[in-house]
């Protein structure tokens, strides 16, 4: 396995991997994990004591995801950086989460690395992954050098127009997934007196063109009251979930919800 390419995220400067420890030329070190990944989000750099999902929000994500229902997604993705051609080239997971897309992209090119601010996430997706590298980090601030990256894939994570183009090669590409008008809209329906469809305007990156805009649209049967709980937890309406809808959900089998992303392939122009 090639060794991953980071730079500190201190200084700057290259790292270099000997034995388990990246170590820069200012003598900035970061050990690797058990599980193989890298902590690069130096505690300065946080704002709060574990940034970004929590262990049960991590396992919950993963578990609905291992039951396949997202699986239309991944082979989408999968086929659209087959026919970018990016087989000797380098993909980024901006917000990779547990990682269960990472893996999947690893078919499509040689190196893959992932990049979460959870550390929960990114160690359940170094361990299960282990042909990806694997990295706690920051997307306003991502731990590679100029132009190392050939495509960015940004599922529902934050777009850093800035940051994303730095990293990008030339003629790299910017892969996003946001949730289109009707995504999940009857689980929105439990939760909500007045369900709002998503809005599916498109967001203006610099010093990118739109290439290409898809929708991916199919009906879900989420076979148990405990999937669907779980990716009523994957949602930022999950708080508004009252423990007596939670209750009613848990009790639900073979409920008919409907996943419907926009994909959207950008194409770095300067």
């Amino acid at each position: 396995m090639i060794n991953a390419q980071y730079r500190c995220p201190i200084c700057q400067s290259s790292l270099m991997l000997k034995e388990h420890t990246y170590r820069c030329a200012q003598s900035h070190c970061f050990d690797k994990a058990k599980e193989g990944y890298v902590n690069l989000l130096p505690v300065q750099f946080k704002h709060s004591k574990q940034p970004g999902d929590n262990k049960a929000m991590v396992n919950a994500r993963r578990a609905f995801l291992l039951q396949g229902y997202y699986q239309p997604l991944a082979d989408k993705l999968i086929s659209i950086l087959d026919a970018l051609s990016l087989n000797n080239g380098v993909i980024l997971d901006a917000g990779c989460g547990e990682g269960f897309y990472t893996g999947q992209f690893k078919q499509s090119c040689q190196t893959v690395y992932g990049i979460d601010i959870a550390k929960e996430a990114v160690k359940k997706a170094a361990k299960k992954y282990t042909d990806c590298h694997f990295s706690v980090a920051t997307l306003s601030q991502l731990p590679f050098d100029d132009q190392h990256i050939n495509a960015i894939v940004s599922i529902y994570a934050p777009i850093l127009p800035a940051e994303f183009n730095r990293i990008l090669s030339d003629n790299g590409y910017l892969i996003t997934v946001t949730p289109g008008g009707n995504h999940l809209l009857s689980l929105k329906q439990k939760i909500y007196q007045r369900a709002l469809q998503h809005d599916e305007d498109k967001i203006t990156v610099d010093n990118m063109t739109l290439d290409t805009q898809e929708q991916l649209s199919y009906t879900m049967t989420i076979r148990s009251g405990d999937d669907l709980l779980n990716l009523l937890s994957m949602t930022p309406f999950a708080f508004k979930a009252t423990e007596e809808v939670k209750q009613k959900l848990k009790q639900e089998s073979n409920f008919e919800c409907q996943a419907d992303f926009l994909i959207r392939i950008y194409k770095k122009t300067a």
